[in-house]
């Protein structure tokens, strides 16, 4: 497999989209041994390392994921690879060609379906599930809600006048973001003959300090210490700019930009008051909401995040004001020299590159979904069949699930290690897309029966690899259309999985509960027309889950919401090989998702009693004195 970067033409590659034209796909990688019980590789998403990523992806044209209009088709598509890419997750994947078979619809075990070679599946193509270019959604004018904050002018955007931002009062508590530009933010300074205490605007210190960087053509790490440093003295002996130092040092002369560019980011950061002029809310637990910000407001925000000039967002103690939310000043990021460090300061700077020089146009909204309780107690009397499902051993959720619902294998803390240590699949998509860091600003931990989704995120790179194998591969050109709010149509969905100590912990059904609703409360829609799903093997790898049980967990989930599925394994052959077969088995039986869910029950039983069982295997022996499809 090569480690050669592989980019797409975008146009071509939405152009392909809508006139669904993707290839069938076979599996591609290399038969495991047929265990029961198939090796996890060592992180979250439960993925293998692979070549690079440099595809556009694209979303809904709303701010809110929904089900299709109760559309079923055939139980399982299956796919055939040609050519390789890889996932923010850095899993391969296969771009698309040729033409497709058009989409079925009606009830699952009704229509016409074609049969798998080895007879073990009855197949649809991966065509058949629902991407975007199908939805027709009209979001109609960009407006306000008590739910909905906007930050730019509506009405201007509405008339076409451009981006202007909303003026409105700046607020200092802890349901607004604090602002380093509020007249609220100070800070004790030492000043006159002899120097005393003196308690100033701190945002007038933050100017003297930036404007000094701006009046420079080039700027040294070390400049760029001093002023983080000046806007933040309690740091002075614990903050260390090794890793950003290191990186600047290693680049060679042709590629490194950095020290013009530095100045660029501090007049960035010095235009908050001008692109920044109304109170952001805080995207709080328990808390339906949702935030719509133009990708200049957002870019001037990180640039502030880079000088690390947000007040209260740098202790990280228990009883820190902000212990419940995840940083956003870059000081952990400019600490602690790594080779993962100096690839995610490639992208970062790449970033602030691109938006220094030409002034984004967009719009991205971040939503927080809260499941009622309504929703929470009734999957014992669910109803619902399993809906379609697509598996794949190779591709992608970024590229051949393009159009979908995307699934970020997320930490409750959104972000993750994105400016820390961190670098498996969430990171990574936080990395080529470095919209998303903002969420960290204003998204408060994630409780067990919450998500967010980001619609709008512009990709501005490309990689290769995974973990420590990731490295930045380039600039990426992003041509994806953009939908009447003007946001670019890629909607990604981050919800967490359980971290399980010992895996034997998941097989609880308190813990198969919540990882249901978890599931649930991303894929549920909105009662409107919306894609299908992609995802893959969430919370497995370092996160212990089993890529069976977590694999039905998301086919319930998805199969309550109507909504049809993407599953790509990454490699993973005979998970592939066993769920087309199981999700077989569950729509020839008219297994209902309340009959699923009785099945888990005595199946987590089976497993508190001792023995080793495999999910699959335990559901196979249920049907087993019936007629077997398998």
């Amino acid at each position: 497999m090569s480690n050669k970067p592989h980019c797409r033409n975008d146009s071509s590659q939405v152009r392909n989209l809508m006139q669904f034209q993707d290839a069938d796909k076979s599996d591609g990688s290399n038969r495991q041994d047929m265990t029961k019980k198939p090796k996890e590789n060592s992180r979250q998403d439960g993925g293998s390392s692979s070549s690079s990523s440099c595809t556009a992806t694209s979303s809904s044209p709303s701010g809110h994921t929904s089900s299709p209009s109760g559309h079923t088709s055939s139980p399982c598509c299956t796919s055939s690879p040609s050519g390789h890419t890889s996932s923010p997750s850095g899993h391969t994947s296969s771009p698309s060609h040729g033409t497709s078979s058009p989409s079925t619809s009606g009830a699952v075990g009704h229509e016409k379906r074609d049969k798998r070679e080895d007879g073990s599946s009855l197949c649809c193509k991966l065509d058949d599930l629902k991407r975007l270019p199908q939805c027709n959604r009209q979001l109609g004018p960009l407006d306000f809600s008590a739910t909905h904050t906007v930050l730019v002018d509506v009405d201007s955007f509405n008339k076409g006048d451009g981006l202007r931002p909303q003026r409105g009062r700046d607020m200092w508590n802890n349901n607004f973001v604090k602002m380093p530009s509020s007249e609220a933010s100070s800070a004790v300074v030492k000043t006159g003959f002899p120097k005393t205490p003196t308690k100033v605007r701190r945002w007038d210190e933050i100017q003297k300090h930036l404007k000094g960087l701006t009046k420079k053509t080039t700027v040294s790490v070390k400049d760029v210490e001093e002023a983080i440093i000046k806007c933040n003295p309690t740091y002075k002996d614990q903050w260390s700019f090794d890793a950003l130092s290191s990186f600047v040092k290693c680049i060679p002369k042709e590629e490194n930009y950095f020290p013009a560019l530095f100045p660029k980011i501090a007049k960035l950061a010095l235009q908050l008051p001008d692109y920044v002029g109304k109170a952001i809310p805080m995207l709080q637990r328990g808390r339906p909401a949702s935030i719509t910000l133009s990708q200049v407001q957002i870019s001037c925000l990180l640039a502030n995040a880079f000088f690390c000039t947000f007040p209260h967002r740098n202790a990280t103690n228990p009883t820190a004001e902000y212990h419940n939310y995840p940083s956003i000043n870059f000081s952990s990021l400019f600490g602690k020299w790594s080779e993962r460090k100096r690839e995610k300061l490639r992208a970062i700077m790449h970033y602030f590159n691109v938006v220094t020089e030409s002034r984004p146009t967009g719009l991205v909204t971040f939503e927080r979904r809260c499941l009622r309780d309504t929703d929470v107690s009734t999957w014992r009397k669910c109803k619902e069949m399993m809906h379609k499902l697509h598996v794949a051993s190779d591709g992608a959720i970024e590229t051949e699930g393009t159009g979908m619902l995307q699934v970020d294998f997320a930490c409750n803390m959104i972000g993750g290690g994105v400016l820390g240590a961190g670098l498996v699949q969430e990171e990574i998509l936080f990395l080529i897309n470095p919209e998303l860091i903002v969420s960290r600003l204003f998204t408060e931990k994630l409780e067990d029966n919450e998500c967010l989704i980001i619609t709008g995120a512009q990709q501005f790179s490309c990689y290769t690899g995974f973990s420590d194998t990731f490295e930045w591969a380039g600039p990426y050109e992003d041509h994806l259309p953009s939908d009447e709010w003007g946001r670019k149509q890629r909607q990604i969905l981050a919800i967490d999985a359980l971290h399980f100590k010992h895996s034997s912990e998941q097989y609880s059904m308190r813990k198969v509960m919540r990882e249901l609703n978890k599931a649930y409360c991303g894929f549920k829609g909105d009662g409107s027309d919306g894609p299908d799903i992609a995802t893959g093997k969430w919370g497995c790898g370092a996160f212990n889950g089993d890529p069976q049980l977590k694999a039905v967990i998301q086919l319930m989930a998805a199969a309550k919401a109507r909504r049809g599925l993407a599953f790509f394994t990454f490699g993973d052959y005979l998970l592939k090989h066993d769920l087309e077969q199981i999700h077989h088995l569950l729509v020839k039986e008219g297994t209902t998702v309340g009959k699923l869910f009785g099945l888990l029950e005595d199946y987590c039983s089976d497993q508190h009693r001792g023995p080793d069982v495999d999910l699959f295997e335990f559901i196979r022996n249920h049907y087993r004195p019936s007629k077997s499809h398998l």
